[in-house]
């Protein structure tokens, strides 16, 4: 699996902490296009093995202009094997998604999925967290990227915001994944600071329980199915990709700030658009790595497993750890969070219930071995 990261932003939301910078004259999206295909080509030898699926996330990779992307897409094609490539994942911002635009997409002929950032449908909320669209661009979008050929759409919305009751104005039908993330108050972004100063009054944590609940009763409602806190999914549709993140799959991250995995390194290049070209033209170092110990691994094992409704595989868990996990967990088996699964080591399960999905990680972190 590929994932490859645009740090590209019209501007900056609010509440957003990942890497990005307006394009520009001073971010050239063809300077950075050159190198990240450079980039390909100096790694090429890390993904020996037909690729399964490819992520452009971002930042906006909507921003870049089609023939940006034909570039990515025939360079991917040129340095790997994607002869069983099953899910390719484009990120959009509604406000991109013209009809020529769209067609453009269609027309290359890679892209199997479209991931749309729509975040809410009220536009008051829309400008409080610095989105460029409107709610009616929004639908417009989703109706517009529908007709146009993409019936593989995911949504992204934030519950969490001081007013989310616009959501069932919204035609589901037309998508089959959703992802609901809860709104974070990252340090260091816009809206930290506003939290702050108290110019943004988020809701009580009672509050954000209960939006989270309207949000997964409707979604059941309309076929969706929950199978990761934040990811619900029509039968069939969950997400290639991000699921082999969970089950902690080997993956190529290509682009500033993008993140590699290889089963015992992370990887992770450099957060700058200006030295990630530069350091890519002169064959220097752009990226730092990190060996994880074993309690790295299994406590990475905890926290993604445990986000997701197939749960914890007992057999995947070390010998060393089996006993432990057993008594530490059992106070979440007992107060209705954690449910078990089969009766031995091998075929063992825990996973989070219903309830417990929305504590997964403070029940990861609790687990934790150093």
């Amino acid at each position: 699996m590929i994932y490859i990261h645009v740090p590209f932003c019209h501007r900056k939301c609010t509440y957003c902490a990942f890497y990005s910078k307006p394009v520009g004259v001073q971010h050239p999206a063809s300077a950075y296009v050159d190198a990240l295909i450079e980039e390909m080509w100096q790694r090429r030898s890390e993904q020996a093995h037909p690729i399964r699926t490819i992520y452009f996330g971002g930042g906006t990779p909507s921003i870049l202009a089609i023939s940006d992307l034909e570039r990515i897409v025939n360079a991917l094609r040129t340095h790997f094997d994607l002869s069983q490539l099953e899910e390719a994942t484009l990120e959009a911002n509604p406000e991109d998604l013209t009809d020529d635009y769209l067609h453009g997409i269609r027309d290359l002929g890679f892209f199997n999925r479209l991931s749309i950032g729509i975040q809410s449908l009220d536009d008051d909320m829309l400008r409080l967290i610095g989105r460029r669209h409107t709610a009616d661009q929004a639908i417009a979008a989703v109706e517009n990227a529908y007709k146009a050929g993409s019936h593989n759409l995911s949504v992204d919305f934030i519950y969490g915001l001081p007013n989310n009751s616009h959501f069932s104005t919204f035609n589901f039908q037309l998508v089959s994944h959703v992802s609901a993330y809860a709104l974070t108050v990252e340090p260091g972004t816009a809206l930290a600071v506003q939290v702050q100063q108290g110019r943004v009054v988020l809701p009580s944590d009672d509050e954000v329980v209960r939006q989270y609940y309207g949000m997964r009763g409707m979604l059941d409602s309309m076929g969706f199915s929950q199978y990761e806190v934040s990811n619900f999914a029509r039968p069939g549709f969950e997400s290639k990709h991000n699921s082999r993140y969970w089950d902690r799959t080997p993956y190529l991250g290509l682009g500033p700030s993008a993140h590699s995995f290889d089963g015992l390194h992370r990887r992770w290049n450099v957060s700058s658009v200006e030295d990630y070209i530069s350091s890519i033209a002169d064959h220097t170092g752009f990226s730092q790595q990190e060996t994880l110990t074993p309690a790295d691994a299994f406590n990475e094992l905890l926290m993604t497993s445990l986000r997701t409704t197939r749960g914890l595989a007992v057999s995947q868990v070390p010998d060393k750890y089996k006993e432990r996990l057993h008594q530490m967990i059992q106070p979440y088996i007992d107060c209705g969070w954690i449910s078990k699964h089969g009766d031995s080591n091998s075929a063992l399960f825990y996973r989070p219930t219903p309830e417990g999905l929305l504590h997964a990680d403070g029940i990861a972190a609790a687990l934790f071995v150093s």
